[in-house]
């Protein structure tokens, strides 16, 4: 019998975010912006402080005992990345970049590049944020891709019905594992396996599914995935690519200069192997600590409690707000289950978004208006905006229920 993990005490948990115990407009704050950038743990402002004080170097460079330590403890976060999120060879397969972004970028600039030619097919879907969409956009336009993409049904989720027909001659699959507007966790190895099938390489955004789900490379059958740290309450200014070693040593570097060589003369350069020529200038390495110890503290609560915790947190929302505003207020996304995760974009009638969210936050509720870096899928809804809500684990079922009374207000605010 698998055993059930215990369930996870938000109360407790929230005593370790210090920006929680602050007061907006003389009510406690209620931080409901996760999806949009997760608040950090004491472990985790601690480690960064303590690099500072007593171990800041750069790194790959000093030969002194500081210098050694700081590349230490950059490579070790390498390292403990890599083994969170399964990959076979963290030390030569976790790229730290600036964020998500740029690891997408990275992908399509260095492996799309040197890989796609004219005509050649990439497939996304209707529901990616702009940061796994622009970037192919910009490749199809100066190289001539073509682009297609698997469509949302009216529940929010991919319509895989003509999988096989969109992925005849694909040469990449590029798709989110969760959506970011919807919830929906998508079902990617079922999609990873298809492409490899038809010949295709796998890009995963993992930004909104790592920080929420257990995750394993080889279970998703990717062959590149992206996420961001200030998203699993780590900081902000890194994010990670992680890429099967066999591409990436075959890829040309994304960006020149010190770090990334293993030899230069005046006419030419040699880059340095896979994850290195990758990196730069001088890396990220107080944030790469900070996530190091994201990756302990999400290790020490637990990934699987994690889940159970939001995945009850979720269907509380959805029901409480579907009994009590249903008439007023619509959550796009999947209904409750397995393939729903926290992520709540509310249309409050004919409210803007902008005014949803000032009114919330008056009652110290923090969500985030707009169409949240994903236009195509907003109008595939019919909407311009939403205010979205997201959970995560310090969240309980007071904060819903705050929510709810700011959502109750919003009518009477504009009758």
């Amino acid at each position: 019998m698998t055993p059930v993990p215990e369930p996870l005490d938000a109360e407790v948990i929230r005593k370790d975010f210090p920006l929680l115990a602050q007061r907006v407009h003389d009510r406690p704050i209620v931080y409901l912006d996760s999806a949009s950038s997760s608040l950090q743990p004491r472990p985790v402002l601690a480690a960064m402080e303590r690099y500072y004080e007593s171990t800041h170097a750069n790194v790959h460079r000093g030969v002194y005992a500081t210098a050694e330590e700081a590349t230490a403890l950059y490579e070790g976060a390498r390292r403990k990345v890599g083994r969170f999120i399964g990959a076979p060879d963290p030390r030569h397969e976790v790229i730290f970049t600036k964020n998500a972004t740029e690891a997408l970028n990275l992908v399509v600039n260095s492996w799309g590049r040197a890989n796609l030619k004219r005509g050649d097919v990439v497939v996304l879907t209707e529901m990616e944020h702009h940061s796994n969409l622009v970037p192919w956009l910009a490749l199809a336009q100066n190289v001539g891709i073509e682009l297609r993409y698997l469509p949302v049904d009216g529940q929010g989720r991919l319509d895989l019905c003509d999988l096989d027909r969109i992925l005849d001659g694909a040469s990449a699959v590029s798709v989110s594992a969760m959506s970011n507007v919807l919830g929906t966790i998508n079902p990617v190895p079922l999609i990873t396996e298809a492409a490899h099938r038809h010949g295709a390489i796998t890009v995963v955004d993992g930004a909104q599914s790592v920080p929420h789900l257990v995750t394993d490379v080889a279970a998703l059958g990717a062959d590149f995935l992206a996420f961001s740290a200030h998203k699993m309450l780590g900081p902000t200014g890194i994010g990670v690519l992680w890429g099967r070693r066999e591409l990436l040593d075959a890829m040309p570097p994304f960006l020149g200069g010190g770090g990334m060589i293993l030899d230069v003369t005046l006419e030419r350069f040699t880059p340095a192997e896979a994850p290195w020529r990758f990196e730069a200038g001088t890396p990220p390495i107080a944030e790469a600590v900070g996530l190091a110890a994201a990756v302990d503290y999400l290790d020490a609560v637990g990934m699987e409690q994690i889940v159970t915790h939001e995945r009850a947190l979720t269907a509380y929302a959805l029901t409480a707000i579907g009994d009590r505003l249903g008439e007023v207020c619509r959550v796009f996304g999947p209904p409750v289950g397995g393939d729903r995760a926290g992520v709540l974009s509310l249309d409050y009638r004919d409210v803007h978004a902008h005014d949803v969210a000032q009114v919330l936050d008056q009652f110290g509720v923090c969500v985030r208006p707009g169409h949240h870096c994903a236009k195509p899928l907003m109008s595939r809804l019919g909407v311009s905006a939403t205010a979205r809500a997201s959970i995560d684990i310090y969240n309980d079922d007071s904060d819903i229920d705050t929510l709810i009374e700011g959502l109750t207000h919003v009518g009477t605010v504009f009758g």
